[in-house]
């Protein structure tokens, strides 16, 4: 029953192979959970649901892997009432569990200077400088930047189209400076081409070995320069999209335009972003208030 609703998810829903394969995983998870109950799919009442929660507390679960996991098993058995295979979901009144949102750290425009300045000039180096600038003046997640190909790139236009989440496309922009290390980075990837595949041949960012570099791969390499950047913050390669969106916001940018630019479904999910930029609201206050202006000039 669970692979005819992968199947569903990936050919008619048409959600992306990752998003796929983290519902199998949330799932083989939920099997595991009834196969310890010994509970069937279509036997499970209200206080399993219940305990299923507590089994994924018990594992020290992070709360955004709790209640996607949740969410993973509620949307199964959704299908399943849909299509006449239940006659009821034994999630339907679990709650998410409540968030407390973390605000990331971010990069300070001289962290990130730092970082473009850390790769030397070597095929690599210049790759490595790359997929740094593109992160920083896209905002792309991995997934978005390891799916780029050569036809995704205007360099005419100044934009590159990526593919987000639920396969959802959007245009992301250059800067000259960006350009102008793209066009540096391709004359140097035609020595780094070693596949005949035609998705590797096609792909933007290629690893050591000519192949499409993948999200590991594109971690490993961030990881070597943020350790060498000893910040003593808690960044990560998604730290990149944090900063470029706050730096938007704290430069007078439209949170809407800024929802777009990063590919959110909800305003919601941006609106985080405007509580990490108090640098912009305090600078607000001292130029715009009365009594601000009187705090500054004392």
């Amino acid at each position: 029953m669970i692979p005819e609703y992968l199947k569903y998810l990936e050919g008619v829903r048409n959600l992306s192979q990752a998003t796929v394969k983290a519902y199998r995983e949330d799932l083989d998870l939920y099997e595991k959970f009834l196969e310890e109950y010994g509970a069937g799919l279509l036997d499970v009442q209200i206080r399993d649901a219940r305990n299923f929660v507590g089994f994924l507390k018990g594992r020290k679960l992070k709360e955004s892997s709790i209640n996607r996991t949740l969410s993973s098993v509620k949307g199964f058995y959704k299908y399943c009432i849909r299509f006449n295979l239940a006659g009821r979901n034994p999630f339907e009144n679990i709650k998410s569990i409540s968030r407390s949102r973390k605000l990331p750290d971010l990069f300070s425009v001289e962290e990130i200077r730092s970082l473009l300045a850390m790769p030397d000039d070597s095929l690599l180096g210049i790759r490595d400088r790359l997929i740094i600038e593109l992160f920083y003046s896209t905002g792309c997640r991995i997934a978005e930047l390891v799916g780029i190909n050569l036809f995704d790139i205007s360099l005419k236009g100044k934009n590159i189209l990526v593919r987000g989440k639920g396969k959802k496309e959007r245009f992301v922009f250059l800067s000259e400076g960006t350009v102008t290390l793209l066009k540096q980075y391709l004359g140097a990837r035609r020595q780094m081409i070693k596949s005949d595949n035609t998705d590797d041949a096609s792909a933007l960012i290629l690893n050591s070995r000519g192949k499409r570099i993948t999200g590991r791969g594109v971690r490993f390499v961030l990881e070597k320069y943020l350790n060498k950047l000893r910040s003593g913050k808690h960044v990560s390669p998604h730290s990149f999209r944090h900063s470029f969106a706050t730096h938007l916001l704290d430069n007078g940018a439209d949170l809407r335009m800024v929802q777009e630019l990063l590919g959110h479904s909800s305003i919601s999910t941006t609106q985080i972003y405007t509580h990490i930029g108090l640098e912009r609201l305090r600078k607000v206050y001292r130029t715009s208030h009365p009594h601000g202006k009187e705090r500054s000039e004392r």
